[in-house]
């Protein structure tokens, strides 16, 4: 089980290619990842993610640790990136590992619902308008109700 917050480029392929190879007692892997999408008006010029190191890495522990609690897993990885990060980036991925398919999509889909609403980075949006912060979205607290 393991949490890396990090600012650079992480190597998707490489990344998910060593977490399934590493996995002797499961039958299924599922990773996510998160990207970096342009504004509606196609102006965004750049997203810049702020963090508290220690609250953050707590919070990301914690999350992780309900997950492996409720579902049977063998193995999962979060990485969520921080700093200046433009369209297409990679700004986070999930990896779980269970032994069946149900509990590694469902721990995955759980790790992103909370890492959505509950982890704490502020985003901040620079678009040729300028600078906005990102607000929390009803739907994303709203898919919390499911858990």
């Amino acid at each position: 089980m393991v949490v890396r917050v990090q600012e650079a480029a992480f190597d998707l392929g490489g990344v998910v290619q060593d977490f399934a190879e590493a996995q002797t007692e499961a039958g299924a892997v599922v990773n996510f990842t998160g990207i970096v999408r342009n504004t509606p008006a196609g102006d965004l010029d750049r997203m810049e993610i702020e963090h508290y190191p220690g609250m953050t890495q707590s919070a990301l522990a914690g999350i992780e640790a309900k997950a492996v609690k409720r579902w049977n897993l063998k193995d999962s990885l979060i990485i969520h990136r921080y700093g200046t990060l433009r369209t297409g980036d990679m700004i986070m991925m999930v990896a779980t590992a269970a032994p069946h398919r149900v509990d590694a999509f469902e721990a995955a889909q759980y790790l992103m619902d909370y890492l959505k609403s509950r982890a704490p980075f502020w985003k901040k949006e620079f678009t040729l308008d300028g600078a906005e912060w990102v607000d929390a979205k009803d739907a994303d607290e709203d898919a919390l109700s499911k858990w």
